[in-house]
């Protein structure tokens, strides 16, 4: 004889899809992790510890477009220290740097909500059938489902990265973004049951964990694009 839960699964099996839309908003952005010269290294971090980024900023913005760059403590930028500028004299955007070794872009995850909402089919407009989850912190959902299974179940993996072994000398540039980060449609039988995520998060060179990826019952959730709202720009370099 079936148990009840047996024929639960055969009544949502009989009834046919149902369809979540996960939403991840909050603050994040978008960073480029770059290798470069000792030359350019030395002369950006001497100029920005006096003076801040602003004027590293303001080359990494314009650098395609130098007559537009606006700077504060500088008449130009030595031609070391344009390391945006390959080998055969092509400058690249900072966004697509030609020493690029990282690109991340996601929802920082302590800054992160998530909403959850059941909708009517798998289309981009797609009507809201029953809110779910409304505009709750990512990481207060992980210590919920922390609590509630003893913590038997656990809904996060965080990982990190690192500089390839040969980087000496790291330029970073951040543009800083609210918004939403990822957008991404479930197909499930029966109810959304919030145990079967999994959030994926990354730790970057500049020390934030990012949201990187989510799977529902092991499958991953393809991220449709968000819509976030540029706040600022940030640039650094380090040595390693």
């Amino acid at each position: 004889m079936a148990t009840a839960e047996e024929k639960q699964e055969l009544v949502d099996t009989l009834s046919g899809p149902r369809y979540y839309r996960i939403l991840i908003q909050g603050y994040g952005g978008e960073s480029a992790y770059m290798s470069i010269s000792k030359e350019a290294h030395d002369f950006w971090v001497d100029h920005t510890e006096q003076y801040g980024d602003n004027d590293l900023v303001s080359y990494m913005v314009n650098a395609e477009d130098p007559e537009e760059a606006e700077y504060d403590e500088l008449e130009g930028v030595p031609t070391e220290a344009e390391f945006l500028t390959d080998e055969d004299g092509d400058v690249h955007p900072w966004y697509e740097s030609h020493s690029e070794f990282e690109h991340s872009y996601g929802a920082a995850y302590e800054q992160a909500r998530i909403d959850v909402d059941e909708v009517d089919s798998d289309d981009w407009n797609a009507k809201v059938l029953n809110e779910i989850i409304s505009m709750m912190d990512v990481t207060e959902l992980v210590d919920e489902i922390n609590e509630e299974t003893n913590y038997e179940v656990e809904i996060i993996k965080m990982g990190a990265s690192g500089a390839p072994e040969s980087t000496e000398y790291i330029a970073q540039m951040y543009s800083s973004e609210k918004g939403c980060f990822f957008d991404g449609i479930v197909e499930t039988v029966g109810e959304f049951d919030p145990k079967k995520l999994m959030i994926y998060t990354t730790e970057f060179l500049n020390g934030e964990d990012t949201i990187t990826s989510i799977e529902y019952d092991g499958v991953e959730i393809d991220n449709s694009g968000g819509d976030t709202t540029g706040k600022g720009y940030y640039a650094a370099v380090w040595s390693v």
